[in-house]
């Protein structure tokens, strides 16, 4: 019983009812705490109990859930980090290691062996433990309780057998430590570990001693604590006593008839406590009577005690621990004793027990001091005294102890009858219960929800179909279209305890068909795989309890093909479609191999065989249809299977569907595969959970945050237009092409030529459909365009049907804009009252998933503007939520705990105090949809309903429309408002607001506020859903600044350990470089490289663009690993830590680019600057830069290493070390270079707009449109915070570029695939950026600036169009002229030189014209002359080019032919601004006169 397993954002919330899971305990433990016990059980589930320290009353707390075996095994577990965790193990081999603090499970692996007992102890005294496991297996595993790694195996030279018992301690006065394990058989056997043993791990360790005793079949084996001599071994016949000297039997006991011992333990040197299968603990004293005087030393070590024994040296019985109501159960208690510290000191031992029917019992081993004994022992008496528990407590009795009940899924109904099955049919939102009555019941599922959790007045009563047909309980359903649209929508297949299957019609509900086929209770329903012969895609699998499988034609209406020879239970089917073959594996190893056309068995394999072919299944998938003649299952091999058989109805169909693939040949081609196994996520789904098979569902509801979303925004874009969508800067397609276009050729007749062309093609088609129609003398092509406009009349009807079966609310304004349509702006202002039902829907489930997660009573006035205008409501009752966490294991709250607190306690405190896992997920929900929703119209509700809000129009709109609009305006405002406020209080607010409450109504409270995770919201930095991916950057950002100074010192020391170093200097090799160039150089010596384990950081690698509508999930989590993974998987302490490592570089790579930098660029700040002690040392600009530089390092690795299977070129972890180097570029600039960097982020970004609509598009991207988002992000970063940096680096690689430009024959170079060739088109967009905002930056270097425009724009476009017009931001500089007639262009630079650009011959030559900056510059409109003006030196100048050499044959030179000494200028305009552009300009108003226009409007002229 597992949870989806999805790198979604997964919120689970439980649906109990009133009757309590079953929970028969197999193991139980205690924390290193002492105030939580675990008890695992036979149905493979985790019980988290909260014990009272003083009344050692236990309370369920949850559920641990992902074990599909019963529990053998468990261990606690501590480390340095002060987690308290639990390993528990079943009988097929699954580890399981889970937090018990935080509730999720840490790591998971299957292993082929199979423990029977664990031992957790820790090398040399140190903190960190390692398990010993035993088992059936001839070693001793030494495993790390939180990688669940073998990290040594103690092997056997002489005897090797199965271990039985074991027991590992430090002797006094030694360095090493001793394992001890006992055979099966009895053999005695002694390993002494050290520290050479633990470095190698590879090596096996062997015994060094070894000795047979006469003792078999041992279940545990104890060392006393207070003296190590002696040992007590427990066996099923006896327990002994023995010298742990030389294994000297001392004195033993046997159990009573019909009993046999289980484990035992030492109380005291001369006291232990022993106990039996029913669940009764003996308290003996060791025979002590020979000893003088008090017992100072340990009885071992007495020399009459080896002697032989009397009578007066039995063991003494002097207690018995039982319950006072023992009942008999079908499977023997857990016992363990633990020895507990009180907070006074005082040493408690307790007695833990588990029993079968989920009750647990606490004893307190008495005290008994050796007079008390001696005066016990005088006594005369047949039965020693009996001890009673001191608490009792089970899941059953602490169900009933709730008030109200727990709700169940349909609580809402009168009827009591126990649901046994469930389904939730996503698509059409309803929920079918099958029942023990054999009755089913359809729901309207988000209602029913809403019904039952929330506290909102809901006078829709949820629609109710009821299908009778079964006579016994319901115990399967299936909708076969929501696996495959191969099959009807309206069909549901369900299967009962009496034997019959039965097909429904849910949009009717009647009864199609019944099939009675198998002769046992069906068990399960599956669906054949897509690529099956046609006639087994109609197909669907039953298995029933009477060992049968059977294939049942939903076309056909019969049974195809029925295996009934296995004799034992069905334990798995795989299908091998292409060979016609149905994999049928058994309990007891066999597989059946059956033929499924002609029904068949082929053969039947058993032991290893079995097992390869199985896994062959799995390894041989295929997309090739099954009908190609490439296949084996092809009509001739059915064909001559039905003749060996003699089987007529497979002789049928292999006849019939070898016409069928000789008449449709190609059909494979055009077949689509529909294929719904890989679901891309939906927003809301409901599953039935169940213990074991014979106890009734209960209901998790899983709802996807980051699906919610995605479905969100996508209804909200398909309501716009295109051109909305460009208004709203959701796509700028056509602001790309602008900007692409000047980087392509132009040709002044190319547009006459495609017009000519596309003409010509015109006159083609239409002379091709005039002689179509000459040749259609029957009028064949009228009667085909006449039905096909029948049928799109059809379904034109049809789908308006159904609008408006599905759109009764609002009728009256649908006819209103009707009315208003028939005037002739049907398109435009048609607007429906009600949203379509997907739309409803959707936002009905982020209404109830956001009015579940919300702090309600924390701030009164949110809560009242959430109520009126947000549509929210209160829950019932407190939520029991849960966890997902890797490989689909999960938490599951239970109703018990807390018990009897308010919904306003609990909304407000309790829901913060679960887990530090599950509250960063619930922020995260709430904070991204919140901006979701405040980012969209129709967001409102008003009395749990959505109201009507007029979608995103243009801006074109009439008066009368505004009008119209107003209040809902105004209405909108309000909404997006209140989203906002709820996104504030949960991101900034919600820590300071939950201390305040519990201070203020419950300040001796236990529950303390977990806050959110800062490594879990630094994995998702880099989120493949932009809305989730902000949430989780402002979180994180909120976290930090709210830990202050001292709590980000305490995160970079902490996370620092796990920073890799690498190389300092980049070796630049060639002019340009594209991403991953060179990166094999920054790997450091003595470290080893960072890869990205899948687990953490997603790989996205590989994957085709997709639309939204394809979405699939492919990365970024730990839910990610399916269970066929963990079962091979074998994890590893490099896997976790370059799991660290990553976390290490976004953390610290957040904390410098966030905290680290010195605001502005003086460095003098002083130190009483609040802003500057925001400044984490290491990372300001100070001597101490060594974390700046080791995180830039790392940073600039991931974004330069060249893709491999260990780092892929488009993961999570590579998008979040781009987007820091951009955010912290200032801070790690002086270690970076700049022009690499660049050049990789270019390289990103070459076929942006391509691949992205925009930044600001919300829904979900492919991963390399997401990776090209999040480098134009940074570019942009990056030029607005450094333009100086960009410009200067941009220019020297245009440098670069143009000398290998001049040298490309010669060095025979294909300038074409470089990445300033193809990132043309993203320069230009910095270019742009950076003149709108950064002026005064980019009028310094308007030089540079000028080459990066010259290589971007293609010179074409500047032959009959002038600079103005090609690109008009670059004129916004009065330094920059342009003439068209000579193609030439000037520029004034801030040195007071002239660059003078020749367009024809692509040269540039430098004037000094001024000694100090050049205020403006401008051609005459012949071209002959160029007049430049300094405002600083007041001199105007002309100069014209002339040609030197006779006959003006020479080189052209430029020359001053006038110079005027003008004005200062006045106060007025040099005050008003100190950019150039805005100070004066040049104006010629003919050949020989040039005007100076001042700022201030004034204007002096000059002559030539």
């Amino acid at each position: 019983m597992a949870g989806p397993v999805s790198p979604h954002l997964v919120i689970p919330m439980m649906l109990w009812g009133e009757t309590p899971p079953s929970h028969c305990i197999s193991a139980i433990q205690i924390s290193h705490d002492h105030c939580t016990l675990v008890t695992g059980s036979h149905d493979g589930q985790l019980c988290v109990w909260a014990m009272d320290p003083n009344t050692y009353k236990a309370t369920p707390k949850c559920f641990l859930v992902g074990h599909t075996a019963p529990i053998v095994c468990l261990v606690a577990a501590k480390n340095t980090l002060e987690m308290e965790c639990i390993v528990s193990s079943s009988e097929n081999g699954e580890m399981c290691t889970w937090d018990l603090i935080d509730g999720q499970c840490i790591e998971s692996v299957k292993l082929y062996q199979i423990h029977s007992h664990i031992q957790s102890y820790s090398f040399g005294g140190t903190e960190d433990a390692s398990l010993f496991c035993i088992g059936n297996y001839p070693e001793i595993l030494v495993i790390d309780p939180f990688t669940l790694e073998i990290i040594m195996n103690l092997t056997s030279r002489v005897h090797p057998d199965w271990m039985a018992a074991i027991h590992v301690l430090r002797p006094t006065r030694r360095q090493d430590d001793v394992v001890l394990g006992l055979t099966t058989s009895g053999v005695v056997k002694v390993w002494t570990v050290g520290a050479q043993d633990l470095n190698n791990s590879g090596e096996p360790v062997l015994e060094h001693e070894s000795k047979q005793i006469r003792c078999l079949n041992a279940t545990s084996m104890t060392c006393c604590l207070y003296n190590q001599r002696t040992v007590i071994i427990v066996s099923p016949k006896t327990w002994q006593i023995y010298d742990a000297g030389d294994f000297s039997l001392l004195c033993s006991m046997s159990s009573k008839q019909g009993e046999s011992w289980v484990g035992g333990d030492f109380l005291a040197t001369d006291r232990i406590i022993v106990w039996n299968t029913i669940g009764t603990a003996f308290v003996y004293r060791l025979p002590t009577n020979k000893l003088k005087g008090h017992v100072t030393r340990c009885v071992v070590e007495s020399k009459d005690f080896h002697n032989k024994s009397s009578e007066e040296d039995l063991p003494f019985l002097y207690c018995v621990l039982k319950l006072s109501d023992e009942q008999k159960l079908p499977c023997p208690p857990s016992i363990r004793c633990s020895l507990v510290v009180k907070e006074d000191g005082r040493l408690v031992k307790l007695l833990l027990r588990g029993d079968a029917n989920g009750r647990v019992s606490v004893f307190t081993i008495p005290e008994v001091t050796d007079n008390q004994l001696e005066q016990i022992q005088q006594l005369d008496f047949d039965n020693p005294p009996n001890m009673t528990s001191e608490s009792c407590s089970s899941l059953s009795d602490s169900w009933m102890a709730i008030h109200p009940k727990p709700i169940g899924i349909l609580s809402h109904m009168d009827s009591t009858i126990p649901v046994t099955s469930s389904l939730y049919i996503t698509m059409q939102n309803r929920l079918v219960c099958g029942r023990a009555d054999g009755s089913i019941v359809l729901l309207n599922g988000i209602a029913t929800l809403k019904l039952l959790l929330l506290q909102q007045a809901i006078t829709d009563i949820p629609d109710l179909l009821t299908l009778n047909g079964h006579t016994g309980r319901v115990t399967c359903l299936l909708y076969p279209y929501q696996l495959h649209n191969r099959y009807d929508p309206v069909q549901l297949v369900s299967g009962g305890a009496d034997f019959t299957l039965c097909l429904w019609n849910i949009s009717s509900g009647t009864l199609l068909q019944k099939f009675c086929v198998q002769v046992g209770e069906i068990a399960q329903l599956l669906v054949p795989p897509a690529n099956s012969s046609p006639r087994i895609l109609q197909c669907i699998c039953s298995v029933a309890k009477d060992h049968s499988v059977s294939l049942i034609s939903l076309k056909e209406r019969k049974c195809v093909l029925l295996a009934s020879r296995h004799l034992f239970p069905v334990t798995c089917i795989k299908w091998r479609p292409l060979d016609d073959f149905m994999m049928v594996a058994c309990s007891d190893g066999t597989l059946y191999v059956w033929q499924m056309e002609t029904g068949q068995l082929d053969r039947v394999v058993h032991g290893m065989s079995a097992e390869e072919i199985l896994n062959a299944c799995d390894e041989s998938v295929s997309v090739v249809p099954s009908f190609q003649e490439g296949g084996l299952a092809n009509p001739a091999v059915h064909f001559f299977r039905g003749l060996k058989h003699r089987n007529i109805s497979a002789i049928r169909h292999a006849a019939l569907r070898g016409l069928n693939q000789l008449q449709h040949t190609n059909a494979s081609n055009n077949q689509d595969s529909g294929d719904l196994s890989k679901d891309r996520g939906v927003p809301l789904s409901i599953q039935g959970l169940r213990s074991n098979a014979s106890e009734t569902e209960f209901h998790a509801v899983f709802f996807d945050a980051e699906a919610l979303v995605v479905q969100l925004l996508h209804e909200e874009y398909s309501m716009m237009s295109p051109n909305t969508l460009e208004n709203h800067g959701l796509i700028n397609q056509n602001e790309y092409q602008k900007v692409a276009a000047l980087t392509h050729t132009a040709s002044p007749d190319a547009q006459k030529k495609i017009a000519d062309f596309l003409g010509k093609v015109k006159d083609k088609a239409g002379d091709m459909e005039r002689r179509l129609k000459d040749k259609d003398k029957h009028g064949i092509l009228a009667k085909v365009r006449e039905s096909a406009e029948n049928m799109q009349h059809k379904i034109q009807s049809r789908n308006d049907g159904l609008n408006a079966k599905y759109s009764e609310r609002g009728t009256e304004d649908e006819r209103d804009g009707a009315s208003v349509g028939s005037s002739g702006s049907t398109r435009q202002r048609q607007v429906p009252n009600s949203l379509p039902t997907d739309w409803s829907l959707t936002m009905e489930i982020a209404q109830l998933l956001l009015s579940l997660l919300h702090g309600w009573t924390l701030d009164e006035d949110l809560d009242q503007a959430c109520q009126s205008r947000l549509g929210l409501a209160k829950p019932k009752s407190p939520v029991c939520f849960g966890l997902i966490s890797r490989s689909g294991h999960m938490m599951l709250m239970l109703p018990t705990w807390p018990a009897g607190e308010s919904v306003e306690h609990f909304t407000a405190l309790s829901h913060w105090s679960i887990s530090s896992t599950l509250t960063t997920n619930h922020l995260l929900a709430i904070v991204a949809l919140s901006n979701t929703l405040m980012s969209m119209n129709s967001t409102a509700f008003s009395n749990g309903k959505l109201v009507r809000q007029y979608p995103p129009r243009d801006a074109k709109r009439s008066v009368e429309d505004r009008k119209a609009e107003e209040p809902f305006t105004v209405h909108d405002v309000q909404t997006k408002q209140g989203w906002s406020l709820m996104a504030t209080l949960h991101c900034v607010l919600l820590p300071d607001k939950v201390c305040e409450f519990q201070h203020l109504r419950h300040p001796s409270g236990l529950e303390t506020f977990r806050k959110a995770q800062i490594e879990m919201l630094a994995r998702r930095w880099q989120d493949r859903c932009l809305e989730i991916r902000e949430a989780a950057q402002a979180l994180l950002l909120a976290e930090l600044e709210r830990i202050g100074v001292d709590g980000r010192k305490a995160v970079v020391d902490h996370w620092a350990t796990f920073l890799p170093t690498y190389a300092d200097p980049f070796t630049i090799a060639g002019p340009s470089h594209s991403v991953g160039f060179n990166a094999n150089s920054l790997t450091g010596s003595g470290t080893q490289n960072l890869s990205v384990p899948s687990q953490q950081w997603g790989n996205d690698g590989g994957s085709p663009a997709r639309s939204a509508g394809e979405y699939e999930a492919e990365e970024d989590h730990d839910e990610e690993d399916d269970g066929e993974d963990v079962a091979l998987r074998r994890p590893s302490r490099s896997m976790e830590l370059k799991r660290r490592q990553a976390t290490s570089i976004v953390l610290l790579g957040v904390i410098g680019a966030e905290f680290g930098q010195d605001i502005g660029d003086n460095k003098k700040t002083s130190e009483t600057d609040p802003r500057k002690r925001k400044t984490v040392e290491g990372f300001g600009l100070g001597p101490n830069q060594n974390l700046a530089r080791l995180t830039s390092k790392a940073l600039t690795y991931l974004l330069l290493a060249p893709a491999s299977p260990k780092l892929p070129m488009h993961t999570s972890l590579r998008r979040a070390a781009i987007d820091l180097i951009g955010r912290g570029f200032t801070v790690w600039e002086p270690h970076l270079d700049v022009s690499k960097v660049l050049l990789s982020m270019l390289e990103l970004c070459c076929e942006g707009d391509k691949l992205i609509p925009s930044m600001s598009y919300g829904l979900p991207l492919s991963p390399a449109a997401d990776s090209c988002r999040t480098s134009r992000h940074a570019l942009t970063l990056i030029a607005t915070a450094r333009p100086a940096a960009f410009i200067t680096a941009m220019a020297r690689e245009v440098a670069r570029y143009i000398t290998l430009q001049q040298n490309a024959q010669t060095l025979n170079v294909n300038l074409a695939n470089t990445t300033l060739a193809r990132a043309k088109p993203e320069i230009l967009r910095v270019i742009e950026l950076l003149i709108d905002k950064m002026q005064a930056d980019i009028s310094d270097l308007l030089v540079e600036v000028t080459d990066i425009v010259l290589h971007c724009v293609d010179h074409g476009h500047l032959k009959g169009r002038s600079l103005s017009e090609v690109f008009p931001s670059l004129c916004r500089f009065s330094q920059i002229t342009h003439c068209s007639s000579s193609r030439r262009i000037a520029v004034g630079s801030r040195n007071g030189s002239l660059a003078l650009y020749e367009l024809r011959g692509q040269k540039c030559q430098y004037i000094q014209a001024h000694n100090a900056e050049i205020t403006a510059c401008a051609f005459s409109p012949d071209g002959k002359n160029l007049a430049s003006y300094s405002s600083t030196e007041n001199r105007l100048s002309f100069w014209q080019q002339a040609a030197t050499g006779v006959f003006g044959l020479g080189a052209v030179q430029t020359r001053c032919v006038k110079t005027y000494t003008t004005d200062p200028l006045p106060p007025c305009v040099r005050s008003g601004s100190t950019i150039p552009l805005r100070m004066a300009r040049l104006q010629w108003h003919s050949g020989k006169t040039v005007a100076i226009m001042l700022s201030d409007g004034s204007e002096t002229r000059y002559h030539l």
